[in-house]
């Protein structure tokens, strides 16, 4: 049924239906702007796990649309080969193999014509992953781990240097995961993804920021001095919640210089339970690690006198809906989800849990830190 639906799309369609996906359109968006089944665009965009193939380029020897309009209007008309053949500038031995391949002069039609021709014009390449079982089981074996992509690359050039039959790009794991048809990896990998989506993702697609309330006293992260924006000393953090079902939350504190994460163990998303809990666990910290806190405007911080007078930590505010001023905590949230999902009821995991996931995550090279551990960045920089 997939393939049916998605053969009446034109190759123009294909192309358009690509465009606008890469732009960031929802498949609804698409299929409303062609006036299309919203079925045709989501079975085109799926099958290949949402991953644009390669614009298809053809001989300029080649028969045209044109051409083939032609040759079907010729067709119903009557008109013999040769005479069609001399109105298109074309062989009528081309014009006899055309019309012949395609159902004869009874069945001949232009638009099959051309979704034929362009079908028959692939020339699928076998990726790399596919005809290498060893590579295969390596990359495998790291996404089991929960490790990305990108890591799982960046491994392969660093531990296997003098091997270069078994370096791929993070690219390629994605399409192959994405695109089932290569027979490579095993669809359930993609479970071990950081965002467990069966499909690719344009980067233009929208996100909605939420709305927060206001806070009392709020200093603003402008005021922030500049050791803390260059990253150079550590002990500054950020900070934030992340929501589950049955309105449970989980805190997340990432230090800023390393990159290294804390979880924190919510009984609700009051500012006093929020701010009793932090202090708690921030308590624990060496002094050196206790500089400064940058959160969002969300109320669950409108205790933050009390959490300064406590652990003598300042809080900075972002400005609103700007989370990228917490770049570091907002990619830790995005990791997070694989472990804490949106759907999940967060008040079932223990700080033990919590500890254990944030461990993974400290414990994984990442690409900022040219592919070292948070932890281990860490320990450096308390050296």
């Amino acid at each position: 049924m997939t393939r049916e639906r998605s053969l009446r799309l034109g190759q123009a369609e294909r192309q358009e239906i690509w465009r606008r996906f890469r732009e960031g359109e929802s498949l609804r968006q698409i299929a409303r702007g062609l006036a299309r089944n919203a079925s045709s665009v989501t079975d085109l965009v799926n099958a290949r796990g949402g991953v644009a193939p390669v614009a298809s380029r053809r001989s300029a020897r080649a028969l045209t649309v044109q051409d083939r309009e032609q040759i079907s209007r010729g067709v119903a008309m009557g008109q013999s080969l040769r005479h069609i053949a001399s109105e298109v500038g074309r062989s009528a031995s081309t014009i006899s193999r055309e019309v012949q391949r395609n159902g004869g002069r009874q069945h001949y039609l232009a638009t099959l014509a051309e979704e034929r021709a362009w079908r028959q014009a692939r020339r699928p390449k076998e990726c790399r992953l596919a005809h290498s079982p060893r590579l295969r089981h390596l990359v495998a074996s790291r996404l089991r781990q929960d490790w990305s992509p990108q890591q799982i690359a960046a491994w392969l050039k660093q531990d296997y240097t003098d091997e270069p039959e078994l370096h791929v790009s993070h690219e390629t794991i994605y399409r192959t995961l994405f695109i089932q048809a290569r027979g490579a990896l095993k669809k359930e990998l993609t479970a071990h993804l950081r965002w467990q989506r069966k499909s690719r993702r344009s980067q233009r697609a929208a996100r909605v920021p939420p709305g927060r309330g206001q806070i009392k006293d709020a200093v603003s992260i402008r005021q922030r001095p500049a050791e803390i924006e260059d990253r150079a000393v550590p002990g500054h953090w950020e900070g934030d919640l992340i929501c589950g079902a049955n309105n449970s939350y989980v805190g997340t504190l990432v230090e800023r210089h390393s990159r290294f994460v804390m979880l924190v163990k919510l009984r609700g998303k009051d500012t006093q339970s929020v701010v009793r809990a932090l202090t708690r666990r921030m308590k624990r910290l060496p002094a050196t690690l206790k500089q400064s806190l940058t959160w969002d405007r969300g109320t669950e911080m409108a205790s933050h006198a009390t959490f300064t007078i406590d652990t003598q930590i300042a809080v900075y505010f972002c400005d609103p809906h700007s989370p990228w001023q917490r770049g570091s905590n907002e990619n830790t949230n995005g990791l997070l989800r694989q472990y804490l999902p949106r759907n999940g009821d967060l008040s079932t995991f223990t700080q033990a849990q919590l500890d254990a996931i944030s461990l993974k995550l400290n414990q994984r090279p990442r690409q900022t830190l040219e592919f070292r551990t948070p932890a281990y960045k860490l320990e450096q920089a308390l050296r």
